[in-house]
């Protein structure tokens, strides 16, 4: 079941709250098990099969943390027995159903032989509840967390809002929210700030990011079947996709928010304006924050992280962002997409190494050097996202041709016959036309360049609510004031009629726009 369906926003979020509520006030207990049944069908609507999938490793990891959460009863290399051995479970079962085939292919490729484990359908959020499930056992075993009842365990695990595509949370922050339960007194301020943040974030996903599917999709479907693209049709697409993941991404998060606030449950930030960062690093601390969480804190700190040395530094940074891209998805595209990335880190990690040892200023930048930073930092993230998006190397290095202007720089003849003195100017300069395409041409940009100025400048959702806290973990990097872009509008959400009727309005063509359901891009992974 998808948050952008009728069947989720008329049926099952309303009525499930409406139980929870009902409920909560008799036993929180029994409102717990409600709320574990309820994801738990949420979950099983796509594939009831592999419903056996997640309660399974649900039980399995439930008994590998009450073991490890046994002061006293098992030595200190007993325990970490025990955790290599959770931990390889769920990394195996994880293995099969998302690498098997790929690591198949490509022995298949290697070899030369033909072996096939037949078709593995890829369970719904696997990789998310694993690396939540792995995070609570590590947790476990450093003596941060324990519990006590399977039910709340299920519910930590299964709990519908941040179920399918995160944020991946820790045990620490779920439980003690789900076991005080939100006051009675508090259940309207509640319900008004969820359903606002719900509206917003539908609106991002129906209109903003499908809409700019229509104008990315046709552009890599080009590349894919070999098209030659020239400069401004590439970029077009790449520009196009960017904007449909990021709003695509930010809907999500914001339904997951918006749709845990109904219930007074305060998740975790995942994502903050990650298209206003001036470097990479800043990047990282903004897009799908819970996962660069994750990763620092069970992979890039355990291989050693900044403490034995730049050389040792930059490896485990590479590293970390490559198995971040191989999470992404089973294909190389995803780990050049990783490896990208980790390029990016070191380089930047390494610039700033160079201006601490020729003891460059550093006072905030100027406006410009702001400008010139974000411009670097946004053009190699759009390079990246164009790894992401394509099926293969091929159309990866098609579209990536037209963007570099390998095959020159063409408008179509109707927007060049209408740019007067401008078009006869771009003529001499070399650019040449195309018949036909026009309106497409218009229509991407039309949609690209507002899509741009809105994820640049404008505040975001949790600025617009930051009255209220709507998230479990506010944004607070003091130093990133000297790391991103933003323009300062007087949006700040208040309980009035007028906020009442831009919530209304921004749901009502939310709804309107469903008009084919598509599926939220992270689901994939």
């Amino acid at each position: 079941m998808l948050f952008n369906s009728y069947q989720f926003i008329f049926l099952f979020l309303p009525l499930t709250l409406l139980g929870f509520l009902v409920i909560a006030r008799k036993s929180r207990e029994l409102s717990i098990f409600w709320l574990v049944l309820a994801s738990l069908f949420f979950y099983g609507w796509w594939n009831p099969v592999y419903l056996f999938l997640i309660i399974a490793s649900m039980l399995l990891n439930y008994l590998f943390g009450w073991l490890l959460g046994g002061k006293g009863a098992y030595t200190e290399r007993q325990r970490r027995w025990i955790l290599g051995l959770g931990i390889t479970l769920n990394l195996s079962a994880l293995g099969y159903y998302k690498y098997a085939g790929f690591f198949i292919e490509n022995i298949n490729v290697i070899t030369g032989v033909d072996f096939n484990l037949g078709t593995i359908i890829l369970p719904l959020a696997i990789s998310f509840f694993t690396f939540q499930q792995i995070a609570y056992l590590v947790d476990a075993f450093r003596g941060i967390t324990r519990e006590y009842k399977f039910l709340h365990y299920a519910l930590f695990v299964t709990f519908f809002p941040q179920l399918i595509a995160g944020p991946i949370v820790h045990h620490k922050e779920m439980l003690p929210q789900f076991l005080t339960g939100p006051s009675s007194r508090k259940i309207i301020e509640n319900l008004s700030i969820g359903i606002t943040i719900f509206a917003i974030g539908l609106f991002k996903k129906a209109v903003l990011a499908d809409n700019a599917a229509l104008y990315a999709s046709p552009v890599f479907s080009a590349a894919e079947s070999g098209e030659m693209l020239s400069f401004f049709v590439a970029w077009g697409g790449a520009l196009a996709y960017t904007m449909q993941l990021y709003f695509d991404f930010s809907g999500y998060s914001d339904m997951a928010i918006g749709g845990a606030r109904m219930f007074g449950i305060k998740l975790p930030l995942n994502f903050h304006s990650p298209y206003k960062a001036t470097n990479i690093v800043e990047f990282w601390r903004r897009w799908h924050m819970t996962l660069s969480r994750f990763l620092r804190d069970y992979l890039y700190i355990p291989l050693g992280g900044n403490k034995l040395g730049p050389i040792k530094r930059y490896r485990n940074l590479f590293l970390t962002m490559l198995l971040g891209g191989l999470w992404h998805g089973a294909g190389w595209t995803f780990v050049v997409w990783g490896a990208l990335h980790g390029f990016y880190l070191i380089i930047n990690h390494a610039w700033h190494r160079v201006r601490k040892f020729m003891a460059a200023n550093d006072s905030p930048a100027s406006s410009a050097a702001k400008s010139i930073s974000w411009a670097i930092t946004f053009v190699a993230v759009v390079i990246g996202w164009v790894f992401f998006r394509a099926t293969n190397f091929s159309s990866a290095l098609v579209i990536l041709e037209g963007m570099a202007g390998f095959n020159g720089f063409e408008l179509p003849n109707a927007v060049m016959a209408r740019l007067g003195q401008l078009g006869v100017l771009l003529r001499d300069l070399g650019v040449g036309t195309y018949l036909g395409g026009g309106t497409q041409f218009v229509l991407t940009y039309l949609w690209v360049i507002p899509l741009t100025l809105i994820a640049v400048l404008f505040p975001n959702t949790q600025q617009i609510m930051s009255r209220f806290e709507p998230a479990l973990s506010p944004y607070h990097h003091p130093e990133s004031d000297n790391h991103s872009i933003t323009l300062t509008l007087p949006l700040k959400w208040s309980p009035t009629g007028r906020w009442a009727a831009f919530t209304a309005l921004v749901g009502t063509l939310g709804v309107l726009a469903l008009t084919s359901v598509s599926e939220f891009l992270y689901f994939q992974f």
